[in-house]
């Protein structure tokens, strides 16, 4: 199931989730675990994805964290390095985690 920010290290998919029921030609209620249960059960085809054994497309539950906006939590182990990078007037802090 795809939702939640998209970003370019957020996982694009969380699960596998078992299929209830088919609901029309286009649409599938799955069995979402108690974490999800504000989100609705009901999604497009365009949404889902087969789940391939030998790829992992899904990223399990265990590790994601989800706030009131359903988005991905996500906090930082470590700051490795830090650096202010000049631009014109301006001073951009760049912090790499």
């Amino acid at each position: 199931v795809r939702f939640g920010k998209r970003g370019k290290l957020n996982p694009r998919y969380v699960g596998p989730f078992k299929v209830l029921e088919r609901i029309g030609d286009v649409a599938h209620k799955l069995d979402l675990p108690e974490e999800l249960s504000r989100v609705h059960n009901t999604f497009h085809v365009s949404n889902l994805r087969k789940r391939h054994a030998d790829k992992p497309l899904a990223v399990p539950l265990d590790g994601l964290y989800f706030d009131d906006k359903l988005y991905f939590v996500e906090e930082p182990v470590e700051i490795v390095d830090c650096e202010v990078k000049r631009l014109k007037q301006s001073r951009i802090p760049l912090v790499k985690v």
